[in-house]
């Protein structure tokens, strides 16, 4: 039982990193591809079965603002209390994916008496078209945005605004640390209640993100490292990752707004408790030494743990080869750090 539960929660963890767009997909994006079906293919060629059964969220398709993206799911856990809340922010490489997988792994958090809400997000190519600058702008500001609609609700959904943190994989892991680490974006100026609104974390947890977007820091660490120009308008007509090279040559140009998208750029002394899993390091992880999936390799966790440690920022790293019995999985780290 306790082994078919943890790869359960595995299996969560790798839903959560979505599906990427084009270019050649490592072999942990065609598995997250097929399990955002709801299904993976076993070693006999047959489906295997499903994941949890999906939980009819208490509040669905909520508008957190005026754009169709702009959206999120709501779920009530029973309590006469307060809760604290987990939202979640899905992968894709802010390019594709869907808050609707979410829908399977809240349970647990009900269970524990923890609110859930998964939300959509504006899109980096839509982002490009029209010319936002940067066009990361968009998913990140819109996850900020989220999370102030969602403390608004507070006392209308029973959340302890105190208590909230994000999770999310990959994209949505990266958008997650940002707000973990972003100095406070909440406006008391302004007119409208919403943005008046705190965006700070208690905490965050995450699965395969990325922690900067830096790309002299990534090829320092990973020499076959490509993804992250697109999230400045630097890419080719057919391929995301297909013009690093293109953004390694302007990164001197883009510093100023790579340092102020990037976590890595965010962490102060006052920073919330990180939590960073990198399950799909199938290899020793070495600095310098390319990596089988690079985008998803937990030497990404080592640029961050590096960070934290310095500005004295409790941050927890597992992968493969560095198991934590404690917090297996980004799961039990918000289960337990949310209900203390």
């Amino acid at each position: 039982m306790l082994r078919a539960f943890a790869l359960t929660l595995a299996l969560g963890g790798l839903v959560a990193l979505q599906a990427q767009e084009p270019a050649t997909k490592s072999p942990a994006e065609k598995a997250q591809k097929q399990q955002a079906k709801g299904a993976v293919k076993g070693k006999d060629g047959k489906t295997a079965p499903k994941g949890p059964p999906p939980v009819t969220p208490t509040e669905a398709n909520v508008a957190y603002g005026s754009h169709p993206r702009q959206v999120l799911d709501f779920w009530k856990p029973a309590s006469d209390k307060p809760t604290p809340l987990v939202v979640m922010i899905h992968g894709g490489g802010w390019v594709n994916g869907s808050k609707d997988n979410y829908a399977r792994q809240v349970a647990p958090y009900l269970k524990a008496g923890i609110a859930c809400a998964a939300i959509n997000y504006r899109m980096v190519p839509e982002a490009t078209e029209k010319g936002i600058d940067p066009p990361v702008k968009w998913p990140l500001e819109d996850a900020a945005r989220a999370i102030q609609f969602l403390r608004s609700k507070a006392k209308e959904w029973n959340i302890n605004p105190d208590r909230i943190g994000a999770t999310g994989g990959s994209a949505g892991g990266c958008s997650s640390l940002y707000l973990a680490l972003h100095d406070d974006l909440a406006d008391p100026k302004s007119d409208d209640p919403v943005a008046r609104q705190s965006t700070r974390l208690y905490t965050a947890a995450v699965t395969g993100a990325q922690t900067t977007l830096d790309p002299k820091i990534l090829r320092e660490w990973m020499p076959n490292y490509r993804y992250g120009g697109h999230a400045f308008a630097i890419r080719t007509d057919k391929e995301r990752d297909g013009a690093f090279q293109k953004y390694w040559e302007k990164r001197e140009e883009l510093l100023p707004k790579i340092r102020q998208y990037s976590p890595l750029e965010q962490v102060s002394k006052d920073d919330p408790a990180i939590y960073l899993e990198y399950p799909s390091q199938k290899k020793p992880a070495v600095k310098g030494e390319n990596q089988d999936d690079p985008t998803h390799s937990a030497l990404l966790g080592m640029i961050l743990m590096e960070k934290l440690k310095e500005a004295g920022v409790e941050g927890v790293l597992v992968y493969p080869d560095a198991p934590n019995d404690k917090y297996k999985n980004s799961q039990a780290w918000l289960i337990e750090r949310l209900k203390r």
